[in-house]
């Protein structure tokens, strides 16, 4: 991201600033993963949280979209998109004329791993018209988050689900650990025969996870989840499923103070780079001063050592900080600054920002 001394010199910090032409580089070339694997592409909406940026997902080719929470589908729906999977349990009684009203707006599929869950569903959609909404059974293949842990568990849902009225049971859905997919690619095949047994197929497989995508199709999949990609971040690097060039969203922040030599405070803390620490010991990297350490956040402010740096920043300078785990910035804020061309363009707005329910 190069930048001019003009630009910097009227931006308004603290601000979120995304590079639209490494953006376009990253949404290619997942594409370009998907296709060459025979999977289709269902990107994760929950990294950006703007139908913009969704609509620029579907024109390269990708078939619909994920989301992780009902409130971030219904902003997707209402922006015209009709291909949704809420990769997430929606459970509470509040929800379900929400997903009712939801399912007549686009082409709805749910996931769960319990039969509580499935049984609301049903209760949203006994009854109405038009074909029944898909439901995948969420599995879990070593992640420990949630899903059912075995092969008998998820054929035994699935029967479940199947039998419910207004519900269609349509396959899988994994979120595997990052690494080798033998062990995952295995529960698939046992959960394929013992759902076989029951006269019930798999019609989608969908797995995910941007760490995992020089691994698409191993796990046995239809169609592929990830959203990190897009903009990538500190993570993604140590993982080593990105490259610098790779990220495309940086938070900027203007040092408002050097109170002694080793320290300088910067207006970004945790209500723009969130308090997430995503396994490090610090709250992001700055790339034009790798030695210095965003050691410490306050709401507003950002403590930074800067006594490693030969030369730091000073009192006016703008400096980048690329964040741990980009997804949670862009719930932390309306839009984000645009650059296309190294020029500044439209900002992004983050129509779903703050939709958690």
């Amino acid at each position: 991201m190069n930048l001019s001394d003009t630009f910097l010199r009227t931006l308004d910090t603290p601000a979120a600033l995304v590079d639209l032409d490494v953006v376009a580089r990253n949404i290619a070339r997942h594409q370009h993963a998907c296709t060459q694997a025979g999977v289709r592409n269902r990107p994760h909406i929950k990294t950006h949280k703007s139908a913009q940026i969704a609509r620029l997902q579907l024109a390269a080719g990708a078939t619909g979209i994920t989301c992780q929470k009902l409130g971030e589908a219904e902003v997707m729906a209402a922006a015209g998109i009709d291909d949704i999977l809420i990769s997430y349990n929606v459970a509470g009684a509040a929800k379900l004329p929400r997903l009712r009203a939801l399912a007549s707006r686009c082409r709805l599929t749910l996931s769960c791993d319990n039969a509580t869950v499935a049984d609301g569903y049903a209760r949203a959609f006994d009854g109405r018209d038009g074909a029944p909404v898909r439901v995948l059974v969420e599995c879990d293949t070593g992640r420990q988050r949630c899903g059912v842990s075995s092969p008998e568990a998820a054929a035994a849902l699935a029967q479940h689900i199947a039998a419910l009225p207004g519900l269609a049971f349509d396959g899988l859905l994994l979120y595997p650990p990052e690494g080798d997919l033998t062990p995952t690619r295995a529960f698939v095949e046992a959960t394929r025969s013992a759902c076989a047994a029951h006269g019930l197929a798999l019609h989608t497989i969908s797995s995910g996870g941007t760490p995992n995508r020089a691994r698409i199709g191993q796990a046995g999949e239809t169609e592929y989840r990830a959203g990190t990609y897009l903009y990538n971040d500190r993570q993604m690097l140590r993982m080593g499923a990105a490259a610098p060039e790779d990220c495309a969203l940086h938070v900027m922040a203007t040092v408002v103070s050097r109170p002694d030599a080793g320290r300088a405070m910067i207006d970004a803390g945790s209500k723009i780079l969130s308090s997430d620490l995503a396994g490090f010991s610090d709250f992001g990297l700055l790339p034009d001063h790798p030695q210095a350490r965003i050691y410490k956040l306050a709401e507003e402010h950002g403590f930074v050592d800067v006594s490693a740096c030969a030369h730091p920043p000073q009192v006016g300078d703008v400096v980048r900080v690329l964040p741990n785990h980009v997804c949670v910035v862009s719930n932390l804020l309306d839009r984000v600054l645009a650059l296309r061309g190294g020029q500044a363009t439209d900002p992004i707005v983050i129509d779903a920002r703050g939709r958690v329910a």
